[in-house]
């Protein structure tokens, strides 16, 4: 009995595993009678919370600046499409420069929900059907990775926006990956912190999805939406810890590469310390950050 109870298991995790494959290849993988389900509830939830949300947000916003509830639309979102988030540390609330590793949209309202931050996220997300008008509500600044050209603007955003005693959070990374893997960090976005406004102090984050990492993570050439509709169609919930490590002063490291590196060994320490093992090479092309696998034809060395 147990030997066939195990097989069955393991015909399960193979058929799950191509699938998941079959959609980072940027195939087409249908949903199930009960996954269509699933994602329409999912999706019903999501909107009658707009529809308490969205009109709160607008009529706070006639007597007063820093509405509170794209954060808790945020946080409710998160929540819906299966996400049991854990806080693990202290967030900072105000002038503080997150750096946090990226695996899903997923993140930015889990982020989001927690302490009302805002983004700097990928121009592809901001294509995605409602998950892009999502992110604007919560002032998400959206870039284009591959525009060198557009850094001095969104680099001016961001300054505003600490500036304005915002809590702002980039995902260094320029993508997202599957949760054992931690790619180079570009410091580009960390120009804002050359030299870094007065009282601004920079709190490394650590996302961790679990065993479901690599099935969250929104890898290879997989649409925005497609991911979406796969994750909420999904059966059941999934964790996420996030950890706030120790905040620094970027004061007290010399420009912003050094602030890049401080960051990403705080955020692989923490991240190898919940996986219990070594990260692994990202085994997905990435070609808007340049980074491609070791093996892989035409390699080069990260930008």
């Amino acid at each position: 009995m147990a030997s066939a109870s195990t097989a069955k298991a393991e015909r399960r995790l193979a058929r799950y595993t191509e699938r998941r494959l079959a959609a980072a290849r940027g195939e087409n993988v249908p949903l199930s009678p009960m996954g269509w389900v699933r994602f329409v509830m999912r999706a019903i939830g999501i909107l009658v919370l707009l529809l308490i949300f969205v009109p709160l947000h607008y009529l706070y916003r006639v007597f007063a600046y820093g509405s509170p509830f794209p954060m808790l639309f945020l946080r409710f979102t998160a929540r819906v499409v299966g996400a049991r988030v854990k806080i693990i540390g202290t967030p900072l609330r105000r002038d503080v420069f997150f750096i946090a590793n990226h695996l899903s949209w997923i993140d930015i309202l889990s982020l989001a929900g927690a302490t009302g931050t805002a983004f700097v996220a990928k121009q592809e997300l901001a294509e995605v059907p409602v998950i892009g008008w999502l992110c604007r509500l919560n002032r998400t600044v959206f870039v284009k990775r591959e525009n060198r050209l557009g850094v001095a603007e969104q680099i001016n955003a961001l300054r505003e926006a600490l500036e304005d005693n915002w809590s702002v959070t980039v995902f260094p990374e320029g993508t997202v990956t599957d949760g054992q893997s931690l790619l180079p960090f570009k410091s580009s976005m960390l120009s804002v912190l050359e030299p870094p406004p007065p009282g601004v102090l920079v709190q490394p984050v650590m996302l961790d999805y679990g065993d479901n990492a690599e099935e969250i993570g929104w890898v290879g050439d997989e649409s925005g939406l497609h991911n979406a509709m796969r994750i909420m169609a999904r059966s059941g919930t999934f964790r996420l810890r996030i950890t706030y490590l120790e905040p620094f002063s970027p004061e007290d490291h010399r420009g912003r590469k050094a602030i890049a590196a401080k960051a990403r060994e705080e955020i692989e320490a923490a991240l190898v310390a919940a996986l219990g093992r070594p990260l692994r090479d990202f085994q997905h092309v990435v070609d808007a950050v340049r980074y491609r696998p070791k093996d892989a034809p035409g390699s080069d060395s990260p930008a």
